[in-house]
């Protein structure tokens, strides 16, 4: 019977860094499904959802893109493919998303949160309609987060076909 070799230091490092894409951005992509269910069932339960959704972005997302930032450094140096093009494009995407995350979704879904409190203080008791500043907060939360989901996939796409 043949043992196999264990697995290599860069192996175990390039696993963490998968499972730390998966844990940082899979949640992101059930967004628009947990918003429109919310939206549709209790519209009164919108604040809270924001918080959740920067509550992610500070302490899983921000930590996992640093994980997959510190994997990613180990395996272009330990494979000696810095000068391959899909490294110098998950740099620039790491670069891109943490900047995104921070200065675009996290502020703007914690002002969501409040214009959203406000307008349902405003309805009180009566037929909630969420004003054209939550309106226009929730589309730039909308486009921001698909543009960040459609540069996660087209990474993981060419880190996997090594373009």
């Amino acid at each position: 019977m043949n043992a196999t070799a264990a697995a290599s230091l860069y192996e175990y490092v390039l696993a963490v860094h998968i499972m730390a894409v998966v844990v940082a951005f899979g949640v992101t992509f059930a967004y628009p499904i947990m918003f429109s269910v919310a939206a549709r069932q209790d519209p009164r339960g919108l604040p809270l959802m924001h918080r959740v959704e920067y509550t992610i972005e500070r302490f899983l997302i921000n930590p996992g893109l640093l994980v997959v930032l510190a994997a990613g450094i180990f395996l272009a140096s330990d494979g000696h493919h810095w000068s391959q093009f899909f490294v110098q494009w998950g740099l620039g995407a790491v670069i891109v998303i943490g900047a995104l995350v921070g200065s675009v979704m996290i502020p703007t879904a914690k002002r969501a949160e409040q214009v959203s409190e406000r307008d349902i203080a405003a309805a009180g008791e009566g037929e909630l309609e969420m004003s054209g500043e939550y309106q226009a907060l929730v589309r730039r939360l909308s486009a921001v987060g698909t543009l960040l989901s459609v540069l996660v996939l087209v990474t993981i796409l060419l880190m996997a076909t090594g373009a």
